[in-house]
Formats: structure tokens, sequence, C-alpha cells
């Protein structure tokens, strides 16, 4: 039976493996989308330099990271926000709303006119 230092090793080097394999992976792909299309948000139409590059990234439009066409048609270019924003809108659509049946949002459940038509009859 390994011991535990080694298993953590074996388990390390895995994941380290992975991480290297996926940089390479989106090395590859943002270096060829960034060849390919102008340095624009696809979306807010932002403007990028070399300067502020690190803030463009590689939206894949199908939402798969393996699905890396070499005509960049399941890529476009988005900025932080509109990437971040687009994902959250994919999660909503996958998996729903966090809000339940039973949640309110009219922001709360005080009717300040319950009783008016009591007090108008007096």
């Amino acid at each position: 039976m390994a011991s535990k230092d080694q298993t953590m090793s074996a388990a390390e080097r895995l994941v380290a493996e992975a991480r290297k394999h996926q940089t390479d992976r989106e090395k590859t792909y943002r270096g060829q989308a960034l060849k390919m299309y102008p340095w624009v948000c696809g979306r807010c139409t932002r403007e990028f330099t070399n300067k502020n590059l690190q803030e463009l990234t590689v939206h894949h439009k199908n939402h798969n990271h393996d699905d890396n066409p070499a005509d960049g048609s399941n890529w476009e270019l988005l900025c932080l926000y509109c990437h971040d924003n687009e994902h959250s809108k994919y999660e909503e659509m996958q998996h729903g709303s966090m809000r339940t049946d039973s949640q309110d949002n009219s922001g709360g459940s005080h009717n300040p006119f319950a009783g008016l038509g009591d007090l108008l009859k007096k």
C-alpha cells in the first residue's frame, strides 16, 4: 500500500499535468483568436491594446472548451466582464434561477393599504 506522501505526490502530479494541459490548450486557441480577430469585445465593443490585452478573453460560443476549430467559428473575444455575464446567463439557462416559487421579488410582503378600506368606511 502506498504511503500518504506518495499518494499526495501522485495526486499533485495529476493536477499539475491537467493544469499544464489546460494552459497549453488556452495558449493555442487564445493566440489563434487574437491573430484572427480585432482586439475588441464582441459585446460592449471596448477596444484593447497590448497594455490591457490580458483583460480580453476567448469565449467558446457553445461552451465546450475542447471545441477549437481552426477557423475560429466557436470563438468570440469578450472582455472579462462580458465573459462573466455570458457564463452567468448560461448557468441560469442550464440550472434555472435560484429563486423558488415561494419567493417573491416584489420587494417585501407588507401591504401598506391592507386596512385602508376599513379606515375609509369609518
